[in-house]
């Protein structure tokens, strides 16, 4: 059988660690705040903490990794200085999309949207959200002469993707056949060498022909309101095929 979970990804390094799932069939899902939890984050502005939370965002669950946009290619993780995307490794991002099925296969067309959680052919109400693929299974950020970033890719530039409530639904394409811990690319990657740490970029080099009976995204996110209050129109669509 086929599913779709989501889960929080606050795992402490590895790629492989496990994450927690978040129940979104029951409305829960990460909200975004200012420094801590139920603090407004400034209209213009981009949240400098996320957490899981209930659907309005009132009650929370656990703190998770904080990716805050700061510039067409940059980010700053839980307060830090901004790096460039490419280097971020896949635990900086809060959201961790899993595919699973009884059997191994291909998934292609993997695409998504963050929309108003009543109709996804519209944009979020109130919010302008920057969403960032991470491919970079690595331990450390900023490793990219020995173990950069996997080149299969859904997008091929490093830029944040926008999502903005005055333009029209465009779908953000995300990588094909990712793998567990998304750890498939093509075979022209570079494993990373000895002095290293031997920490292993991929493990598959199939591109979107691989087959696996899970494959994971690794999401990055940053939300800025454009109005004072609540925005709890606001929800995250993914979708795919397989095959």
């Amino acid at each position: 059988m086929a599913a779709i979970t989501f889960h929080a990804n606050n795992v402490a390094a590895a790629a492989t660690d496990d994450a927690t799932l978040i129940h979104h069939s029951e409305g829960s899902g990460l909200g975004f705040f200012g420094n801590n939890f139920g603090l407004s984050v400034p209209v213009g502005q981009f949240q400098d903490s996320t957490y899981v939370s209930n659907a309005n965002g009132t009650a929370s669950g656990i703190k998770v990794s904080n990716t805050k946009y700061k510039s067409a290619s940059g980010v700053s993780h839980n307060g830090a200085n901004e790096i460039d995307n490419e280097t971020m490794p896949n635990y900086y991002a809060p959201l961790n999309i899993r595919f699973t099925h009884d059997e191994a296969v291909k998934v292609q067309n993997c695409k998504l949207r963050i929309f108003d959680r009543t109709d996804i052919t519209k944009q979020a109400s109130g919010v302008t959200t920057k969403v960032y693929e991470v491919r970079h299974p690595h331990s450390t950020a900023a490793n990219t002469a020995t173990a950069g970033p996997l080149s299969h890719r859904g997008i091929g530039t490093h830029d944040w993707f926008e999502f903005d409530p005055e333009d029209n639904m465009t779908d953000m394409n995300l990588t094909e056949g990712p793998g567990v811990s998304g750890l498939n690319t093509v075979n022209s990657d570079s494993l990373p060498s000895e002095g290293d740490g031997g920490v292993y970029n991929w493990l598959t080099g199939e591109g979107s022909t691989h087959e696996s009976e899970r494959h994971d995204w690794y999401i990055a996110l940053s939300a800025s309101p454009e109005s004072i209050g609540s925005k709890t129109q606001y929800g995250l669509y993914f979708t795919l095929e397989y095959l």
